[in-house]
Parts: structure tokens; C-alpha cells; sequence
């Protein structure tokens, strides 16, 4: 008997990089954990942007959200500082943003070679914790890929050709759409639970206890007491 969580993700946002971060302190805590199945799905902040398109981080935050440079550089900071509480690395000023589609196409591969949870790993640290840019670079990713224990042929396969996991890709994002998820981290919990967003790990530890609750056959703590059932109450016997 397993539970469930499925994780719309997209390697462009932070609150997903620590997000993961907080869920897998609740996971490593719960005491069913070696009973929960993970999933990550794909989900693209900006499924407009091309391949080859890519540029700072904190102007495009600035544009996007009609503030100064400045207000959006305090924002970063204030990120990564929620990150250091985790005991995670991020960069907070160099950064840049671009498109992730090969990635996720990748990161589809990566479950397939039960690897994805550490490509993902791989491509937060390179993406929140590393100089050089990860977008628009697929010899980048594929060192990534490989480093993270995927196979150098089938990683370069997958990259050569565009219509790989690409159905794969659209078909998370429909769902997230069914969803009605539109903003991640979405974390759904047998199809059942969802949570919005890079809660505490005290949030997930109750949704992992409520969905495990839900699953669990009863365990009969007592028995052999008076009772009543279809056929009437047993009467106390009396000496």
C-alpha cells in the first residue's frame, strides 16, 4: 500500500527548488516513507519562450511585475535567504531565466531510467547555484544529465531530437490545466489532496498523515466488549 505524490515543477522557479526542499524534510520524517511514491511533472512558467531565448533574471521579474530593478534585486535576496534556512545554495544576483522544455523532455527520460529525482536536483543546483547560464545550451545539459547518473547516448538522443518526451511534456501541462493548478509547486497526494506552494514541511507532514489516514485498513485496538449488531445487543452476562 503506497501513497502517491505527484509534483508540477518548473527548473525557473525558486519557490520550486525550495519547495522540494521543504516536502522531503516532512518525507524524511513521516513514518510510512519508504511507502511514498514521488513523481515530478512538468510545467512551463513561460511555454512562449524559445529555445534560444534567455536573459537576466531580475530585469525580467522587474518587467513582469511593473517594479524597480531594485525592488525585484531585494526580492531575490529575500529568497535566498529562505534557501540558506534550508541549508541550500542560490545565487542571488547573475542568474538568468530562459526556456526549460528541453529540460523537462529530459527530465521524462530520467523517469524512465528511474533517475529523475536526481536530474531535477541537478538542474535546480546548476540553475539557482552555478554561474554559468543552463539555458539555450545542450552540451551544458548534458553534462548536467550525465552527471546526475543518466546514460551519455540516450541523454544525447533525447536532446537531438525535439519530438522526444515532447508529448510528455504537453500532456503534464494539460493536466496541471485539469487541474486547475496555475502556479507551482502543485503537490497532489493520490489524487486527492492537493497543496499549493512552498509551504513549511509542518503543512506537508499533515497532508502525508491525512492521505496515509485515508489508506490505512483499520487497526482493531480492542475487542470482546458489549456490542450491538444486526441481530441486537449482546446483553452483559450476569452471575
Amino acid at each position: 500500500m503506497t501513497v502517491q505524490v505527484e509534483i508540477w515543477t518548473d527548473i525557473n522557479c525558486p519557490f520550486c527548488y525550495l519547495g522540494k526542499a521543504r516536502f522531503e524534510r516532512a518525507l524524511s520524517e513521516f513514518a510510512h516513507h519508504d511507502d511514498v511514491e514521488v513523481v515530478h511533472r512538468s510545467f512551463e512558467l513561460d511555454p512562449t519562450l524559445s529555445a534560444d531565448e534567455s536573459g537576466p533574471v531580475i530585469a525580467k521579474i522587474a518587467r513582469k511585475y511593473g517594479i524597480s530593478e531594485a525592488q525585484a534585486a531585494a526580492n531575490e535576496r529575500g529568497i535566498g535567504a529562505q534557501a540558506a534556512e534550508l541549508g541550500l545554495p542560490y545565487l542571488t544576483e547573475g542568474r538568468d531565466y530562459g526556456s526549460s522544455f528541453d529540460m523537462h523532455r529530459l527530465l521524462h527520460h530520467a523517469l524512465a531510467k528511474g533517475k529523475q529525482d536526481e536530474l531535477l536536483d541537478a538542474l535546480y543546483r546548476a540553475n539557482f547555484a552555478e554561474q554559468q547560464s543552463l539555458f539555450g545550451d545542450h552540451q551544458r545539459l548534458a553534462e548536467i544529465a550525465i552527471g546526475a547518473g543518466l546514460d551519455e547516448t540516450g541523454v544525447r538522443a533525447v536532446l537531438a531530437d525535439p519530438d522526444a518526451y515532447a508529448d510528455a511534456v504537453r500532456a503534464d501541462e494539460q493536466e496541471a490545466a485539469q487541474l486547475d493548478a496555475t502556479g507551482v509547486p502543485f503537490f497532489v497526494i493520490d489524487r486527492k489532496y492537493g497543496v499549493s506552494g512552498a509551504h513549511p514541511s509542518t503543512v506537508f507532514a499533515q497532508a502525508l498523515d491525512q492521505a496515509w489516514g485515508d489508506r490505512e485498513p483499520l487497526v482493531q485496538m480492542a475487542g470482546g466488549a458489549d456490542v450491538c449488531g444486526p441481530d441486537g445487543c449482546e446483553l452483559p452476562a450476569h452471575d
